[in-house]
């Protein structure tokens, strides 16, 4: 059989096998059988160079690494190349000691060689130049992943190792062909896949790479330009596919290197944040940046939930978002009445026709705050051209800032503006509202008005952004001129040094060095601007040049937008299921994201739940298709074992209990619309509360549902979109078990 995903594989919070240790091999007594030394014997000699060349390399990147952090700091790119290199030292020293030996993932045999090649999370070499490991995103590692029987890629047999704590305790081999069966395989019921699916959950995700199925291994390795859509429903492995393809693509496209933007990971919440934040350092990549949408603007994370749906669907357009451009423009509408501008030399005309001119000249994409810079310095300009009292130019150009009816009337004309004023306003002036979004109706213009107009709600984030993009830093002004300053200060101090200098030699100044000192050019380039103080760039402003998407169904046309402006390019990784959008998703996929402002959009679905069993499943299908009866509802490849119960609330205490008793390992979750009165619940970090919204995307050994009737807002008796789908999420958290307890 082929190669299927397991849920759970070699895992960074274990340790690797202890030095000293005569085997890397750990295997129970039930599979002694694959202890033969004909099985393994050549694994182990491979497992001692990789163990020695570890040792050499975690020596060789230390003495590297203390010498970077020793040597002179430098001054601006010098700079910033030594602290790249310390942060890239540190991330690889920090990936080998981590893993050990289980940075090997398995092995292949090529039809084309007897010798294996044995593919790791990332590569490595012995002294002598020998491959050790293969890593796991070069293109000659992807038979690893997607051969079949159907079509073996060249390959003979393939073996993939299952770690514990160190050490192999348990592989799987695949042959491909008659010749695969030689002495060299051990061929069971996929002991390596079925363990997986059945371990016990972390506080975190586990990453899979060990046993991606090859339609998961395709979408990872597919390209980056357009839209991938990732569509497939709970338990079919999107966000670990997401995950696998934001390492793939930064080690295969030189397109999406952090230098050119990086890649962004948006999530739905801090939990899931931190429930998969462990996948990406084990797959050899720590420069992705994460983030929720309340992370893109500072007031996200204060922002309340909108209560009103009337308000919070008004906001939730893309239109409401273009209407931070007019909102801007009226800011931006140069004087129609002329002035007379006083100078010491003259008295210069500036008419409507001049200012006009002026701020027609601000470069295209300017944000407003950072513009009105380039108008004055038009306006200066202008003035200097019609001067006509002979003055010099540099004399007018210092003397114009100066005159404050200029600078005023600039200022009132193009004030300084900040985005919560902008958007407050837009809630608080109807007026101002109206003019702005022509097409809203006099009921909608007073459902949005509110008394406090910068009372925030995640439906405000996406316009708060918006004008964050549009209007740009109002500080950034004051710090250029002081940059400005800055550099005049220090061209002077060093001026004044090379001066002394010169009168100080009693040689020839016409000839060599001393001659070069006169040297203007000289002079300018001994000023090292990056050195000079500067702003740091939000982190999260872009432009990225990918972007990859969880749970990107619950994701407003507005919200897309916030998005859209940090990735230029359009590619983006989309992961979602429609039957999980908590406010519904009845049209496809194609239709929706070309509303949003996306094209070359590619739609790959995933339909087989590895996760959940088929018995959670049958349950929980019914409660879907209610409301969305074409839901990509996925097929179970395994039972659990045990049927859904249904019990009382009092319960609660008991059924936790009893499962704690029984299970050494493993997490539990309780989900329920309130946080229950349990004892439990509070006295153990083995079992978690959580509302069905905030589980969305995570996965437990045990999952209680409190109350489930209760999820969503719905009036009883009618269709609950919401509330269906909050108990389609929460009841297919469950890998193992799961129990629905109701109020009497």
């Amino acid at each position: 059989m082929c190669a299927l995903l397991s849920v759970q594989g070699s895992s960074g919070d274990v340790e690797p096998a202890v030095e000293g240790t005569t085997s890397a091999f750990d295997l129970p007594e039930h599979l002694s059988a694959k202890a033969d030394p004909a099985l393994i014997s050549g694994d182990e000699r491979h497992f001692a160079a990789i163990s020695e060349s570890l040792r050499q390399s975690i020596a060789e990147l230390s003495a590297r690494l203390e010498a970077a952090r020793k040597a002179p700091g430098g001054i601006g790119r010098e700079a910033m190349d030594r602290d790249a290199e310390i942060h890239r030292l540190t991330g690889r020293l920090r990936t080998l000691r981590r893993f050990g030996l289980d940075l090997c993932l398995g092995r292949v045999v090529r039809a084309d060689s007897p010798e294996p090649v044995y593919i790791g999370r990332l590569g490595l070499t012995d002294s002598a130049g020998r491959r050790l490991l293969l890593d796991w995103r070069s293109p000659a590692a992807e038979p690893f992943f997607a051969a079949t029987h159907a079509d073996p890629m060249g390959l003979v047999s393939r073996r993939r190792y299952r770690w514990t704590r160190g050490r192999v305790g348990d592989y799987w081999d695949e042959v491909f062909t008659a010749d695969g069966l030689e002495g060299h395989a051990a061929l069971d019921d996929q002991s390596a896949f079925i363990a997986g699916l059945g371990g016990s959950r972390s506080a975190r995700m586990r990453d899979v790479l060990a046993t991606l199925q090859a339609d998961q291994n395709a979408i990872i390795r597919a390209g980056s330009r357009g839209a991938l859509v990732v569509d497939g429903g709970p338990g079919t492995g999107k966000t670990v596919v997401a995950l696998h393809r934001a390492a793939h693509l930064l080690y295969s496209d030189p397109r999406l290197g952090h230098r050119r933007g990086g890649v962004l990971f948006v999530g739905p919440s801090r939990p899931y944040l931190a429930y998969v934040s462990d996948v990406l350092p084990s797959l050899g990549e720590e420069g992705v940046q994460t983030c929720t949408l309340r992370d893109l603007v500072p007031e996200g994370a204060e922002a309340a939930v909108e209560t009103d749906p009337r308000v919070a669907r008004l906001k939730s357009s893309a239109d409401m978002v273009k209407a931070i451009e007019p909102a801007v423009a009226l800011y931006e509408e140069p004087p129609t009445e002329a002035m007379t501008v006083s100078t010491p030399w003259s008295d210069i005309r500036l008419d409507a026709d001049d200012w006009a001119a002026a701020f027609e000249a601000v470069e295209p994409g300017t944000p407003h705050n950072e513009a009105r810079d380039q108008i004055l310095e038009e306006l200066i300009a202008i003035l200097i051209d019609k001067d006509d009292s002979g003055a010099p130019p540099e004399a007018l150009r210092r003397a114009l800032p100066r005159d404050r009816e200029l600078i005023g009337t600039l200022h009132r004309a193009w004030p300084m503006l900040d985005a919560r004023d902008l958007v407050g306003d837009l809630w608080s002036v109807p007026a101002y509202l109206r003019r702005c979004a022509p097409w809203l109706g006099p009921d909608d213009v007073r459902a949005l008005r509110r008394a406090d107009a910068q009372a925030w709600t995640v439906s405000d984030l996406p316009l708060l952004d918006a004008a964050r993009q549009r209007l740009g830093d109002p500080e950034a002004s004051v710090r250029r001129r002081r940059h400005e300053a800055a550099i005049a200060a220090e061209r002077a101090r060093r001026a004044d040094v090379i001066d002394s200098l010169l009168q100080n030699m009693e040689i020839d100044e016409s000839e060599g060095a001393v001659g070069m000192l006169h040297g203007q050019d000289v002079r300018e380039t001994l000023i090292d601007e990056g050195a000079l103080p500067v702003a740091d760039p939000d982190r999260l402003a872009g432009p990225f040049a990918h972007v990859i998407v969880d749970e990107a169904q619950e994701l407003t046309d507005a919200e897309w937008q916030m998005l859209l402006n940090r990735c230029p390019s359009r590619s983006f990784t989309i992961v979602g299921d429609r039957a999980q959008a908590r406010h519904g998703f009845a049209e496809p996929w194609r239709e929706r994201l070309e509303r949003v402002g996306l094209d070359r959009i590619t739609v790959a679905s995933l339909s087989i739940n590895y996760r959940t069993p088929e018995e959670v499943m049958a349950e929980a299908e019914p409660v879907i298709r209610a409301v969305l009866p074409d839901a990509n509802v996925p097929t179970s490849v395994r039972s659990g074992g045990a049927p859904v119960v249904h019990g009382s609330v009092a319960d609660l205490d008991a059924v936790l209990g009893t499962w704690l008793a029984a299970h050494a390992d493993g997490i539990a979750c309780v989900i329920g619309a309130g946080e229950p009165d349990s004892d439990t619940v509070r006295a153990t970090p083995r079992v978690r509360w959580l509302t069905p919204e905030l589980s969305k995307g995570l996965e437990f050994d045990l999952v209680v549902l409190v109350d489930p009737e209760s999820f969503g807002n719905g009036a009883p008796g009618q269709l609950d979109v919401e509330g269906a789908v909050d108990r389609y999420v929460a009841m297919t958290r469950a890998t193992q078990r799961l129990v629905i307890l109701t109020s009497p």
